[in-house]
């Protein structure tokens, strides 16, 4: 049973446990899985309305304890948002809240006017109108604020959501697709408490340096939560909707599972696994048998993320801030239907990029200072520069091919970010192409001292004036300057 003392170490108040607690695995999962309402708009033939409000709320997270959240359409994170490839989607997302704001479709290839980055900002009580086609496969993609230098507080305290793309040769593959029964959005946050149930942002220096991490997990908003699963063959559309935190997922009883999906859609063929690395805003679909009876905990692996960190491992530990064990959720089967469905051999077929025809390759260098030089400026920066929203710092052609090449300087991990493509990694530094890295990406891990190629095939949205984004995705890191603009031509 957790201790007293770990317990309060955790944040939380001892006077927030319930009555009736769920018991397993050494931890107490005593709340009830919430799956995100599902929103699938208003539709008309291909054309599919979302009506979107940015709003503020309250959440009993801890029993009788009120926490101030944001949300979209709901008191905190957002409803998911589900179309079909070839529809053509209209959002009006409305601001009820008292800061500037944005809603960013991140994954989604669109016009630059369409993306939802810094520069489509939604003042408080004003309304933002976008459009724009699904011209690309089955995918678990996301939705955030992507407010200039508010990034990370925003998604912080909940703007944030699914938006999930089903086409029709996905459903041909007869994969679980049961929303919220046996197929479930898992979006995994990390975050600290104060003692009145309010979210405690950031603390100090270390949280600026390395990105806001917290002790107490959470899935779809909810601690400490417990799935009865309706089925035995579940598929989880796996979410890293942290702000700075790695992942290194696993199962208590090391069983294995089988990934299918990685951020721009599924692989060409199953890969099985005991053991799943999720970076901030990486996604990842997974096929999980559970069996009658069990109760499996879903688990942050500690220690993964030190070996991948050179010379910060140390300094962490020496500060107190190393890498723990995190219990994430448990699932118990024991009214699990059994299903008889069988896993395909092969799942999708790729279209190929060919790198040889690159027209172009860039090189993109992560930097950031260290301690005390933090105080002097331009902290945080890809190829010596800050980001500054007046300066375009690359040109694209529209449908050309790139190679980009991205460095890591620094002495710690970042999740590197492209928006409006679907990249292949094509080569490593180190390390092996493996897992849900073997699909199309839009973010990609970068450890220290490591050297990344990519290849992408940008679509034909050209937009001059109007740029795109690329960043580290530790969004602490985003918002003080370690991003970068293109436009598309």
């Amino acid at each position: 049973m957790l201790s007293r003392r770990r317990f309060i170490q955790s944040g939380l108040l001892l006077a927030a446990l319930p009555k009736q607690w769920v018991l397993a695995g050494g931890q107490i999962f005593r709340n009830t899985f919430k799956v995100p309402a599902l929103y699938v708009g208003e539709r008309k033939g291909k054309v599919v309305m979302f009506d979107l409000n940015i709003q503020a709320g309250k959440s009993e997270l801890f029993a009788g304890l009120k926490t101030p959240t944001l949300g979209i359409n709901q008191n905190f994170l957002g409803v998911t948002l589900r179309a079909n490839k070839g529809d053509k989607v209209r959002i009006r997302v409305k601001n009820n809240i008292d800061k500037t704001s944005t809603l960013h479709w991140h994954g989604m290839k669109l016009p630059a006017k369409a993306d939802g980055g810094p520069h489509q900002p939604i003042s408080p009580g004003k309304t933002w109108r976008t459009e724009f086609d699904i011209i690309q496969p089955a995918a678990s993609l996301w939705y955030h604020s992507h407010q200039l230098h508010e990034t990370a507080e925003q998604v912080y305290q909940g703007l944030a959501g699914m938006f999930i793309i089903d086409d029709e040769q996905a459903n041909a593959l007869n994969l679980p697709s049961e929303y919220g029964v046996d197929d479930l959005p898992i979006i995994i946050q990390d975050k600290d408490f104060n003692a009145n149930g309010s979210l405690r942002y950031l603390s100090g220096m270390m949280d600026r340096m390395m990105g806001k991490k917290g002790g107490t997990a959470l899935v779809n908003g909810v601690v400490n939560p417990i799935l009865k699963a309706q089925k035995s063959l579940l598929r989880l559309r796996l979410l890293n909707g942290s702000n700075a935190k790695t992942y290194f997922l696993h199962f208590d009883d090391n069983r294995t599972f089988h990934i299918i999906g990685s951020d721009g859609g599924l692989l060409e063929k199953p890969q099985q696994t005991n053991l799943i690395r999720l970076a901030p805003a990486e996604r990842a679909e997974i096929l999980l048998n559970v069996a009658s009876g069990i109760m499996p905990i879903l688990q942050h692996k500690a220690g993964q993320e030190q070996s991948s960190m050179g010379g910060m491992g140390m300094m962490r530990s020496m500060m107190g801030a190393t890498d723990k064990n995190l219990n994430i959720m448990q699932i118990d089967a024991s009214n699990a239907q059994k299903t008889t469905v069988a896993l395909p051999k092969q799942l999708v077929k790729h279209k190929s990029i060919d790198a040889s025809k690159a027209s172009r390759t860039r090189a993109m260098k992560l930097q950031m200072k260290m301690g005390p030089m933090m105080m002097f400026g331009d902290a945080f920066s890809i190829n010596g520069k800050s980001m500054n929203i007046k300066r375009i710092d690359e040109v694209v052609s529209a449908g050309s091919t790139e190679i980009w090449e991205i460095s890591n300087d620094s002495v710690m991990a970042h999740p590197f970010h492209i928006h409006n493509v679907q990249f292949k990694i094509i080569s490593k530094s180190s390390g092996s192409i493996d897992g849900h890295e073997l699909g199309f990406k839009d973010v990609v891990l970068v450890n220290p001292r490591q050297r990344i190629r990519v290849v992408m095939q940008f679509p034909q949205f050209r937009d001059d004036k109007t740029p795109y984004m690329y960043h580290c995705h530790i969004l602490e890191h985003e918002d003080q300057g370690m991003m970068g603009q293109f436009v598309v031509v």
